[in-house]
């Protein structure tokens, strides 16, 4: 029993979702550094600031991820969290930019990247419930259109605010200005329409569908990586791991501290980071019970460790590509107007004109992935999808370094086509590869999982990039950016380990 193909206009509305998610994330990456620094925030704390985004993700999707794959009710399987999600998001975007300190700011920065995952994870497992193999290259790429399309509108929000609708984008000190804050209000009212629009018209397979079409997939998937390895990790195996991590994450913290004598909270992030793995680890190792079948953390950790070859592969690709995202969306403001507009105080109107062009920039780069997300899938099929991808990622760290030697702000729409070739192909790529080699039943927490080497890489990036900026490279945020052009690139050559079947 095969899966059906699904028309054109099926993986629209089942991707249409996407549009509003993407108004989220696009309003955060765009706006939060400038909001950050207008109440006050040092440019070598923002990076601190930002670590709320990944940490919640690594948190979150796994455990969304692995309850989607367990949940059917009236809604269905993945769409009760679509509506969840998109309920508590919308109201945090609404919130954030009327933050009156820095600290609560942060916190809804937190809040609102929790709900975003709530809504997001759910969505690319979606792609796998419904579509046979053959179609997921599409599924992905339809969702890369609408993150796309949706960010081009949501990142332009505030120019347009000011020069189509004359909203001011300046405002007193430490205050944000009302170009932003209407571009949120409209940005929380999108994200729950676009959402509701996939709910309502998209119906989902019921388990006893999906266990049909998993056989029939099982019976013709010819790829190792697809048999799920069924031998459970034995809880001496964990105790032992965990020890090994929790050692490493009081060595390092023992080295900076007493050594380095360093008080930046950002340098202890990775170390306690891997002091809370290694207890994780054998708090699964107390919990593991080979007399009994498995569930909840034990299940995620054992999937984890498990993970099939290719996923392995595709975690290390995705480390350096998304290292050098998350770089990019911390300091393209204040790299762009510190460096090239010469505005160090966010109240100028210097400032917020280059913080708004900034905006448009960001609108360029995913305006292009958009057009982009169908014509790589014509390009896949004719030159394989990992030279599309290592090809795409290449031509994004090219266009991320040159941001040092652009002068003219109107210039720098050239290498944001770069950055929105990159995109495209880092938004589909990946896990049209990825999916062939998971299996079936396991969709949804896999799905979560492969979101570690998302979020730890910006976990990374948050933890160093503050301390690089402040201390090696004299406090100038386009050195940030050069550093995420290099680690674009290495990831782009190592995209060749990847086996793509």
């Amino acid at each position: 029993m095969q899966k059906p193909r699904l028309s054109f206009w099926q993986i629209w509305n089942m991707s249409f979702g996407f549009l509003g998610i993407q108004f989220g994330f696009a309003l955060q990456n765009a706006n939060v550094s400038r909001i950050f620094e207008t109440l006050g925030a040092d440019i070598g704390k923002i990076p601190i600031l930002w670590i709320a985004a990944p940490v919640t993700g690594l948190i979150v999707q796994p455990i969304i991820g692995h309850m989607s794959d367990k949940t059917w009710n009236r809604l269905g399987r993945r769409r009760p969290y679509f509506l969840g999600g998109a309920i508590l998001a919308s109201t945090a975007i609404i919130f954030m930019p009327n933050s009156p300190v820095l600290w609560v700011a942060a916190g809804m920065l937190w809040i609102m990247d929790a709900s975003i995952n709530i809504s997001m994870e759910p969505f690319r497992a979606f792609v796998g419930d419904m579509l046979p193999n053959e179609q997921r290259t599409i599924g992905f790429s339809m969702q890369s259109f609408f993150i796309g399309t949706g960010a081009v509108i949501a990142s332009a929000l505030p120019y347009m605010m000011t020069n189509w609708f004359g909203i001011s984008n300046t405002a007193a000190q430490g205050h944000i200005p009302d170009s932003v804050k209407f571009s949120f209000y409209i940005g929380g009212a999108v994200f729950l329409l676009a959402v509701l629009w996939t709910i309502i018209k998209t119906k989902e397979y019921s388990p006893e569908e999906l266990k049909e079409y998993s056989k029939s997939e099982a019976g013709t998937n010819k790829h190792p990586n697809a048999m799920y390895p069924v031998d459970p990790i034995s809880s001496s195996s964990f105790f032992r791991k965990g020890m090994y991590w929790t050692l490493a994450g009081l060595t390092g913290s023992s080295i900076i501290y007493f050594i380095l004598k360093e008080n930046d909270l950002g340098l202890y992030v990775l170390f306690i980071g891997a002091f809370l793995f290694g207890l994780l680890q054998i708090l699964t190792g107390y919990l593991t019970d080979p007399q009994k079948t498995e569930k909840g953390l034990v299940t995620v950790m054992n999937d984890l460790y498990k993970m099939p070859k290719t996923m392995k592969q595709l975690a290390v690709v995705q480390f350096f590509s998304w290292f050098a995202l998350f770089a990019m969306w911390i300091y393209t403001t204040p790299a762009v107007t510190h460096h090239i507009y010469g505005a160090t105080n966010p109240a100028s109107e210097l400032y917020n004109k280059g913080a708004d062009w900034v905006g448009v920039l960001m609108a360029v780069y995913n305006g292009f992935a958009a057009v982009m997300a169908f014509l790589l899938i014509g390009l896949a099929k004719k030159i394989s999808r990992k030279k599309v991808h290592m090809i795409s990622l290449i031509c994004g760290g090219v266009a991320f370094a040159s941001f040092y030697v652009i002068k003219n702000p109107d210039m720098l729409l050239i290498p944001e086509l770069g950055i929105g070739l990159a995109w495209a192909s880092i938004l589909a790529m990946p896990y049209a590869i990825l999916t062939g080699s998971l299996p079936a039943e396991k969709m949804g927490v896999y799905m979560g999982i492969f979101n570690f080497f998302i979020v730890i890489p910006q976990i990374t990036a948050a933890a160093i990039l503050g301390f690089f900026v402040k201390n090696i490279f004299g406090g100038e945020a386009i050195y940030a950016l050069l550093l995420g052009g290099a680690s674009m690139i290495i990831a782009g050559l190592l995209v060749n380990i990847v086996d793509d079947d």
